[in-house]
């Protein structure tokens, strides 16, 4: 709608500038007289106002004349309409695209809620982006919402602790939420609407000080973040074991074409195999991929486990393998 818009302003000036240089022409062709004489001609004919007139009055002028009246007044008409419609449109396009996006809203399901899209909350959002999830961002800043320029970036203006706001994003709906404000405070208040709202889903928060991780498990988050932790801890380990942590970090897990490390859900394999064990699906043979964890359905992590470890629906496995060989397994398994 926007370059409908632009393409009626363009329309509308060329008109204008071929009404005068017309008018201009016209008038020097059908009289004796200089340009400049003819373009005054031509103004004072097209604003309809009766100052001195230069040319003749033959008829070929009068029927000129005519004629550029008539263009004038259509051509201004369409300039005001087109100038009016898109001064007075701009609060109608915007609410177009708010009932438009809040009908994307409406339908998504199963989808992650993200609070806050400061650094913390862009990195979440690009991580997201990578596997192609679903997900919506809650940001009080409206420039985030009218100047973005993803299209497929669903944005909630408003605060995150406010229910309203998270009833706009599908809470009720959604499966996890990024809560990544720069505030514990805030954090707090998100984690607390968020749990009472859908006691359900996974959520995880983002925390500054070591005060805030204890109030935040209790308010009902899943997991505590501390980025700063993080980024302490990974430096330090630059220099006690840098040759293992630059290898972990060659293990892209960012998006779905550079893949090292896959989760599998045993609930999500297709249900015509027979799968008892680790050594049932028989990973390594069929794909080259080499499972280094399981995750019992009571949440025990057994590292490199054995092959003929038991396997129940609620278990899951950690797969590591080269970028071809996790899309063999995906493609295998329909993961």
């Amino acid at each position: 709608m926007i370059r409908l818009f632009k393409l009626k302003i363009f329309i509308a000036i060329c008109l204008l500038i071929f009404l005068f240089l017309g008018g201009a022409i016209g008038y020097k062709l059908l009289s004796d007289i200089s340009w400049i004489d003819a373009l005054y001609m031509t103004v004072i004919t097209v604003a309809t106002v009766g100052f001195k007139e230069y040319v003749g009055d033959s008829d070929e002028i009068k029927i000129f004349t005519i004629f550029l009246i008539i263009s004038s007044l259509i051509i201004i008409a369409y300039s005001l309409t087109v100038i009016s419609e898109y001064i007075f449109s701009k609060h109608t396009l915007y609410n177009i695209m708010a009932k438009k996006m809040q009908k994307e809203l409406d339908q998504l399901s199963r989808h992650v809620i993200v609070c806050g899209y400061g650094r913390n909350g862009k990195q979440a959002v690009e991580k997201l982006k990578g596997y192609h999830k679903k997900f919506v961002v809650i940001e009080k800043e409206e420039g985030v919402q009218m100047n973005r320029q993803d299209t497929s970036l669903l944005v909630v203006k408003g605060d995150a602790s406010d229910d309203e706001t998270l009833h706009k994003a599908g809470i009720e709906r959604a499966d996890f939420l990024i809560s990544a404000l720069p505030s514990d405070a805030d954090n707090l208040f998100v984690v607390l609407s968020a749990r009472q709202l859908n006691p359900k889903m996974t959520i995880i928060s983002r925390a500054s000080q070591d005060s805030s991780f204890k109030k935040l498990k209790l308010a009902g988050a899943n997991h505590v973040i501390m980025p700063d932790k993080i980024g302490g801890d990974h430096m330090a380990s630059l220099v006690v074991v840098p040759d293992l942590t630059e290898f972990l970090d060659t293990l892209s897990i960012v998006g779905e074409n550079a893949v090292n490390i896959e989760e599998i859900c045993i609930k999500d394999l297709p249900g015509n195999l027979e799968i008892k064990s680790i050594r049932d699906l028989d990973l390594r043979k069929t794909t080259g991929c080499t499972i280094i964890g399981l995750k019992s359905k009571d949440g025990t992590y057994t590292i490199n486990p054995d092959p003929d470890s038991k396997l129940d629906i609620n278990s899951r496995i950690i797969v590591l393998g080269r970028p071809e060989q996790i899309e063999k397994l995906n493609q295998l398994f329909n993961i």
